[in-house]
C-alpha cells in the first residue's frame, strides 16, 4: 500500500491556525460594530435633521400666526376705540342741550301778569383725557380709561311780576321746576331757586311790580 506524504501539511496547518486566530476575529467583529455604529449614527443624524427642519417650519408658521394675531389685536383695539367714539357722538347728538327747545319751552310757560325780561345761559365743558393700557410696577395689567367730558349748564331767568298781590313769581318758579322740558334736566336739589328777595317798585303809571331772578341749575352730564 502506497504511503502519501503531504509536504504542505505544516503550511496548511499554520494557515488554518492563523484563520482561527481570536485576535483577528476580534478585530473583524470590532470593525463590524464600528461600521454598524456609523450606520446607526447616520440614521439618527438624518432623523434629527428631518425633525429639526420640521421644527423650524412649525416655528415659522407660529411666528406668522403670532404676527397675524398681533395685527388682529391692533385692529380690534382700533375698532373698539372707533366704536366708543361713535357711541359718544351718538349720545351727544341724542342728549345734547338744544337752545331751540329751551326757547320753545319758555314761551309755553304762561302766568298772568308775569313777564320774562331776559335769560342768560352758561354752558361749560370739563374734558378729561383718557389713559392707555399699561403695566404697573408689579407687572400687572392695568386697563386704560377712555376720555370723557362733563357738561355743566346754568340758566338765569329775569322776570317781572305785576300781579295785584305781587305773588305770581312763586307760581312761575313752580311752573319752571315742574315743566316737562326742565324736569329731566334740573338738579334734584335746589334745581330752581330765587336768587334774592325782590322788593316792590312802582311803574310810571303808579302800578307796583317786582323784578325777580331765577337761577336754574342743571345736572352735570358726563359722556
Amino acid at each position: 500500500m502506497p504511503i502519501r506524504i503531504n509536504l504542505l501539511n505544516e503550511a496548511l496547518a499554520a494557515e488554518e491556525l492563523r484563520r482561527r486566530d481570536p485576535v483577528k476575529r476580534t478585530i473583524f467583529i470590532g470593525v463590524f460594530l464600528v461600521a454598524l455604529s456609523l450606520v446607526w449614527y447616520s440614521t439618527v443624524w438624518l432623523d434629527y435633521k428631518l425633525i429639526q427642519s420640521a421644527k423650524n417650519q412649525v416655528n415659522i408658521e407660529i411666528d406668522s400666526r403670532t404676527n397675524e394675531f398681533s395685527h388682529c389685536q391692533v385692529d380690534l383695539k382700533r375698532i373698539s376705540d372707533s366704536q366708543q367714539r361713535l357711541t359718544a357722538l351718538q349720545q351727544l347728538n341724542t342728549n345734547r342741550f338744544l337752545q331751540g327747545n329751551l326757547l320753545n319751552a319758555l314761551q309755553l310757560l304762561y302766568v298772568p301778569n308775569v313777564q320774562l325780561l331776559r335769560l342768560r345761559i352758561d354752558q361749560s365743558y370739563i374734558c378729561k383725557e383718557g389713559t392707555v393700557d399699561s403695566t404697573n410696577a408689579y407687572g400687572n395689567f392695568v386697563a386704560g380709561r377712555p376720555g370723557s367730558s362733563t357738561e355743566r349748564i346754568s340758566l338765569t331767568l329775569d322776570g317781572k311780576d305785576a300781579s295785584p298781590n305781587l305773588d305770581q313769581m312763586n307760581r312761575y318758579k313752580e311752573m319752571v321746576a315742574f315743566a316737562n322740558f326742565f324736569k329731566p334736566w334740573l338738579n334734584p336739589t335746589n334745581g330752581v331757586k330765587m336768587s334774592s328777595v325782590p322788593s316792590p317798585q312802582s311803574a310810571l303809571n303808579g302800578k307796583p311790580f317786582v323784578q325777580f331772578t331765577l337761577d336754574c341749575r342743571f345736572k352735570d352730564t358726563t359722556r
